[in-house]
């Protein structure tokens, strides 16, 4: 096995009801260029790329005159395809990493294994129905569909917090933080999968 020499990757996805296209650079400097329509999920994925320090370019148009429900969702779909791609067999990777994030009142935990088996635990609650105009329910659904196409195994765990956009907000960073160790690559590994399997294809 070889690494690649650039960890980038674009996805390009249209259906009836979004069209996105994303762009990533996991060995980048957390530059952003983001566009979906929703000014929340703008700056939650704003907070993704800067505080994992991968580079995100992503511009979705969708049907916000329904609702935001497809967007979002699709916009997780589309850079998690993004990041898979970009990831290749994943040689030399860290592969496990795990963060406690705080925010002011808020404390959230995240694990991340880059395994190939897609899986989320989602132990996050919300007292309020929407944030800005992004409605909360909808921040499971992003994270949802980044694990399953991005196949990772993520927990996400709100510890305590009062504040919903800090709870939001400590989901994205967490997130962040762990996926820029998970991805690192480690050099003891060399051209190693980190698994006795010899893949991390699922």
């Amino acid at each position: 096995m070889k690494r690649p020499d650039t960890r980038q990757a674009t996805i390009a996805r249209t259906t009836k009801e979004t069209q996105i296209t994303a762009t990533v650079n996991l060995d980048g400097t957390g530059a952003y260029d983001v566009t979906t329509g929703i000014g929340f999920l703008d700056h939650m994925l704003e907070q993704l790329a800067r505080h994992s320090l991968i580079d995100i370019s992503l511009e979705a148009k969708g049907d916000l005159h329904i609702d935001f429900h497809h967007t979002a969702e699709d916009t997780g779909i589309v850079l998690g395809q993004a990041v898979a791609k970009a990831l290749g067999d994943k040689v030399g990777i860290t592969r496990y990493a795990d963060v406690s994030l705080p925010m002011d009142e808020t404390l959230t935990r995240v694990a991340i294994d880059v395994s190939g088996r897609p899986y989320l635990i989602w132990n996050v609650t919300f007292s309020r129905p929407k944030v800005g105009e992004m409605d909360t329910e909808l921040f499971r659904e992003w994270f949802q569909a980044f694990a399953q196409n991005a196949g990772i195994t993520l927990h996400i765990q709100n510890v305590y917090g009062e504040n919903n956009h800090h709870i939001a907000e400590t989901c994205y960073k967490g997130l962040a933080r762990a996926l820029r160790k998970a991805i690192e690559v480690d050099p003891r590994q060399g051209a190693r999968v980190p698994s006795t399997k010899g893949t991390l294809a699922g």
